[in-house]
């Protein structure tokens, strides 16, 4: 899950983008990445041959590389970044603690991260979620318990509550008739992919209270607003949300105990890809953004700064609308290319205030906010599992991100704290430290947490997301048919992909 780039995105010094991510590689994680190869400093180029070449050090690229090795094929991962992990990275603290600046979280059904984490040693805790939630709304703070008959779902007006669920029933029910494979296949595809999920929702959450209650969910889960996305994608993301043997529903998408939120990784989720990464050594080249893919001979060269590799078969694990910005000679099939174009991605931050306590937990309170308002609108108790120190974490998501993309970080700053000031009380105010993980600014991703399909994508282009071109493979969450968008999704695609190019060699 990163980025290669090709030469129409002016590429950032390594060095740059290592101060940018805060230290969000290994020195983050505390594992050495044994072996793994930085790109060169000076202007040689480093000519290597593999079987396979894999464009991305995310837990796709890492993922499928780690399974074609296994298979006894020889196997070079160029990625972007000076670090690995892509949309999952850890930032590290003044206080010597680490907090979780990308994809963090795992749940019930997400079972390929789950085995991947436990197969490199790395654990889970269960996240946060003791006291009341907090619902901000019209002025109004409003504490709520999560155990009581309605869950976790915020306290607003009876019409509202009785809407909204049958709003979500009827979203769950229309889900289940998406085939996760291949969801422009639907029977009424066509007709869901013409409208916006915005359009849909002002025909049914006809209480204003209800469709607050949703495009709080939407925004949450896409980083993006109801007027940008299809409804029939939409329909497919909660569709996506489960495994072979479990039918996705917005409610785990949504929900911290039993849902997509419930558990962290100890010492955060960069730990993965990190101690994956030093599994594979030297076959890991960092700095190496590659900016060209050329079929000569029969065989691929794939060119980045400082190495090119040639291959007989190439595993693009990049998000869509930036695997397009390699340059492919011959040229992308105009299906595969024109849906690279439409799938743009979402706009997410994360700003993490840390404190020498979790304060909020001897209020009675969770850490969770729900709010219809602000710069933040919905957060987590960060905190590690020992609580030795405080964290609140807040997501800016959609609208909002793209109002503070050009703020400076003093701005987003005040502004996060005046939004948790509200939520959680004067102490909010004064943090021991503050960061800031802008994706919309991060030259390898441009967004997150998912290149999301508006109307008309799905069915006119969706059949070239995971098509081969020649011997070009493409793996990343985007192309995962389970869990979508998440790490589970990155991992699933990776070993998709493996499987597909085994087949082929």
């Amino acid at each position: 899950m990163n980025v290669a780039r090709e030469r129409q995105l002016t590429p950032r010094p390594a060095a740059r983008l290592s101060r940018r991510s805060i230290l969000g590689g290994a020195a983050a994680t505390g594992v050495a990445l044994t072996g793994v190869t930085a790109g060169p400093a000076a202007a040689a180029t480093t000519a290597r041959e593999a079987d396979v070449a894999v464009v991305g050090g995310g837990l796709a690229g890492l993922t499928a590389a780690r399974d074609l090795v296994a298979a006894g094929r020889s196997v070079v991962v160029l990625e972007a970044r000076d670090r690995v992990g892509g949309r999952v990275v850890n930032l590290k603290l003044p206080n010597g603690g680490v907090t979780e600046g990308g994809g963090e979280f795992i749940g019930p059904t997400q079972d390929r991260i789950k085995a991947l984490a436990d197969s490199l040693g790395v654990t889970t805790f269960t996240t946060y979620n003791t006291g009341k939630n907090l619902l901000y709304k019209d002025g109004k703070r409003t504490p709520y318990a999560t155990d009581g008959l309605l869950g976790s779902v915020p306290p607003v007006d009876l019409a509202g509550l009785a809407n909204a669920a049958v709003v979500q029933a009827e979203l769950d029910d229309m889900a289940k008739q998406v085939p996760v494979a291949a969801p422009w296949t639907a029977a009424k595809a066509v007709e869901w992919d013409k409208q916006t999920f915005e359009s849909w929702l002002n025909a049914k959450a006809v209480v204003p209270s209800a469709k607050f209650l949703i495009d709080v969910a939407c925004t949450s889960v896409f980083s993006a607003q109801p007027r940008e996305l299809s409804l029939l994608f939409v329909l497919f993301y909660i569709a996506a949300a489960g495994n072979e043997s479990s039918p996705g529903t917005l409610e785990r998408l949504t929900e911290t105990a039993n849902g997509a939120q419930e558990s962290r990784f100890v010492g955060g989720s960069q730990q993965v890809p990190v101690k994956l990464a030093a599994t594979l050594g030297d076959r890991v080249v960092l700095g190496a953004p590659v900016r060209s893919i050329t079929l000569s001979g029969g065989r691929y060269l794939v060119a980045a700064d400082g190495t090119t590799v040639t291959a007989r078969r190439v595993v693009v694990a990049l998000p869509p609308p930036l695997a397009a910005r390699i340059a492919y000679d011959p040229l992308l099939p105009a299906d595969r290319d024109q849906l690279c174009q439409r799938l743009p991605m979402g706009s997410i931050g994360k700003a993490i205030a840390v404190y020498d306590t979790p304060f909020w937990r001897a209020d009675g309170l969770n850490g969770q906010v729900v709010s219809d308002t602000g710069t933040v609108r919905s957060t987590f108790d960060n905190s590690p599992p020992d609580a030795s120190y405080g964290a609140l974490m807040g997501f800016i998501e959609a609208d909002e991100m793209r109002a503070s993309d050009s703020a400076t970080v003093d701005e987003v700053k005040a502004a996060v704290l005046k939004d948790y000031a509200v939520y959680f009380g004067d102490k909010a105010k004064s943090p021991t430290s503050f960061v800031l993980q802008r994706w919309d600014n991060e030259g390898y991703s441009r967004g997150g947490p998912v290149a999301y399909a508006p109307p008309g994508v799905l069915t006119e282009y969706g059949p070239a997301l995971r098509r081969p071109v020649g011997g070009i493979h493409w793996a990343g969450t985007e192309t995962s048919t389970y869990w979508n968008g998440y790490m589970d999704g990155a991992v699933r695609s990776g070993e998709r992909v493996a499987k597909e190019v085994l087949a082929a060699l």
